[in-house]
């Protein structure tokens, strides 16, 4: 198991590129599976998660192309069908909650899809009732093997149907929108998720030739085709990345700034950290964070506790409130973070509280941070990440900490940041990796 020592409290300065999106990564990957012909997508992360779909992919029959860093084309002229039963199949596919992904586009393809229950954080339950309730809508039957954890889906022939989410899941909505562009005549999708993510997905598979209007919004309509053609798609900057930019900026003290961010696509990203008092300029397309000695979170307009939650997009994304959090132990006053979309996200506050931050769990899903407002830096330790996003977040805490912190477990960073090491030493932070 990999660490990374960590000698913090310096201020770093520069410019960083965030990389491609995982997220968006891990769902137009798979929408390859639908034509015969050739796709080429760029800027795609190299990042641990990402590689093991593309070798998961490229065993299943896709023929894949490197051809130049980030950038790969795919042809899935030959798909082995019976390989999605073997047992290997179900090894490595349950090792990565990204491989629910490939089941809409073999569906719709093929007439059916099996997966492993999937992998991925231990940060609660997260349920795929949502992607197959839309698969048995549009006309398919689902076969679920307790003892094997094993899912299976069939449909001689998928029919456009009326289908109302019960949640808006980006990842469900990414699964049904692939099977809905094959199926035979209109489909209706209420209470689709809307992420920039979603766009994307969209705007490629109408790019291949499918018919989806009511992009941006969460009511699409998808008047089913007969088969998609090739097409090239390049993925947008990770906002989580984005985010985590800006956080470790106002944490260590640093003048950073952000490269290519796709500004237009942040939301109300940018806004959520002006209310934790932290200075941001938009630049054309780049964000610039001066140095700032301190940063004072804001009050509801009757003065209350600030509180800042996650919600479906347009709402604020959830894999940035670890960020937040981290950041508001260093302002001035107080914050509730209400984590509302899984419960375990916020466990890794027990080791901010080791190292001097002042937060109160109040329960599986809200903690209130009161913020140090630096009269006091956090205290150098050892710990172990729980997750991607707890694991860079701790990261940032380490590095504004003076001394030598250690994080073990950083397969779990790796999955979800490329090269974030090297990137940052490269602007003056002092990271190792050992082991």
């Amino acid at each position: 198991m990999a660490s990374f020592e960590i000698y913090g409290g310096k201020p770093l300065k520069g410019e960083l590129i965030p990389q491609g999106a995982k997220n968006e990564a891990l769902q137009v990957l798979c929408a390859p599976l639908l034509t015969e012909e050739k796709v080429t997508i760029s800027n795609i992360p190299d990042i641990i998660d990402v590689n093991k779909l593309i070798a998961l992919l490229q065993i299943m029959g896709v023929k894949i192309e490197k051809i130049e860093k980030g950038t790969y084309s795919f042809q899935a002229k030959e798909i082995d069908l019976k390989y999605l039963e073997s047992e290997d199949f179900k090894i490595r596919a349950a090792s990565l909650r990204g491989s629910i992904m490939i089941v809409g586009p073999l569906l719709a393809r093929f007439g059916r899809g099996f997966i492993p229950k999937p992998g991925g954080d231990k940060i609660g339950r997260r349920r795929l009732d949502t992607h197959f309730e839309g698969f048995a809508l549009l006309g398919a039957k689902f076969n679920y093997d307790a003892g094997e954890h094993f899912y299976s889906v069939e449909a001689k022939k998928l029919k456009g149907a009326y289908i109302h989410l019960d949640e808006a899941s980006v990842t469900g909505t990414a699964n049904i929108l692939m099977a809905a562009v094959l199926a035979e005549g209109k489909t209706t999708f209420y209470n689709a998720a809307c992420e920039p993510y979603i766009q994307q997905m969209c705007r490629m598979l109408n790019a291949m030739g499918a018919n989806i209007t009511g992009i941006g919004s969460n009511l699409l309509y998808i008047e089913g085709v007969k088969s998609l053609k090739g097409c090239y798609h390049r993925i947008l900057p990770d906002m989580i990345e984005i985010g985590s930019f800006i956080g470790l900026a106002a944490m260590t003290k640093s003048e950073i700034t952000i490269k290519d961010v796709s500004y237009e696509n942040l939301g109300i990203i940018p806004n959520v950290f002006r209310r934790l008092g932290i200075k941001l300029e938009r630049r054309g397309d780049d964000i610039f964070v001066p140095a700032q000695d301190s940063y004072e979170i804001d009050t509801f307009i009757d003065g209350s506790i600030l509180t800042i939650y996650d919600a479906p997009w347009p709402g604020f994304t959830p894999d940035l409130l670890s960020i937040i959090l981290v950041i508001a132990t260093q302002a001035k006053g107080s914050v509730l973070i209400h984590q509302k979309m899984f419960e375990s996200r916020l466990f890794f506050v027990d080791k901010l509280i080791d190292m001097g931050a002042q937060i109160i769990l109040c329960d599986p899903h809200r903690a209130t941070v009161i913020g140090l407002g630096r009269e006091h830096n956090l205290k150098a330790i050892s710990m172990t990440s729980p997750d991607i996003r707890a694991g860079v977040s701790l990261l940032i805490a380490a590095l504004s900490a003076p001394g030598k912190s250690t994080i073990h477990n950083i397969e779990q960073i790796d999955r979800g940041y490329q090269d974030i090491e090297l990137r940052l030493n490269n602007i003056g932070a002092d990271i190792r990796r050992i082991g």
